[in-house]
């Protein structure tokens, strides 16, 4: 009887919990587990060196939408490099140096290390002599150029005010001299 009892009080639990569920369950809804595809940004495979491209992409991404980009960039100094060197190859050793001298950094260390870059066909003593003289076209950025500019702005600059009355009283007596005779 204490089984019986036992299996009754069982199933009348059950019942009245099934019973509770179904009258507090009243909303369905679908749920969904799984997220948004993702936005993936392209990739550029660079497996040269020698290519001279930097690849560069991004994505962003929220719960509705996702956008991804790239783009490609040129890097010139390693342009400049291979260029040189195709020139180096070719036996114009002048001329990759000289293509490689349009960077300042490179015109600076050779200048530091004593060898000017070659300009014009000029190369040495006389490639010294012409930065000197046309300090313009030394490579912007160089730490040279505004040295060069600075001493020649210093050589070529007006006359001072004693000399600017020193020559206006010559000429006066010049042109009274004339007069007078």
């Amino acid at each position: 009887m204490k089984q019986l009892f036992i299996i009754l009080a069982f199933i009348t639990t059950v019942a009245v919990a099934t019973d509770s569920r179904a009258n507090t369950n009243t909303v369905s809804s679908t749920v969904l587990n799984n997220s948004p595809a993702t936005a993936n940004a392209p990739s550029i495979i660079n497996s040269n060196s020698d290519i001279c491209k930097i690849g560069i992409g991004g994505s962003v991404q929220n719960n509705i939408l996702g956008v991804a980009t790239g783009y490609v960039v040129t890097d010139e100094f390693c342009e400049r490099v291979r260029t040189s060197r195709a020139l180096y190859s070719y036996g114009m050793k002048v001329a990759a140096v000289s293509l490689l001298c349009q960077d300042p950094r490179v015109h600076d260390s050779m200048q530091n290390a004593g060898t000017p870059c070659p300009v014009n066909g000029l190369i040495g003593a006389e490639a010294a002599a012409y930065w000197e003289d046309n300090p313009d076209k030394i490579p912007d950025g160089s730490q040279y150029k505004e040295d060069y500019m600075t001493i020649k702005k210093e050589e070529t600059k007006e006359f001072s005010d004693a000399s600017q009355i020193a020559l206006y009283k010559v000429m006066f007596i010049i042109t009274t001299g004339l007069l007078l005779f």
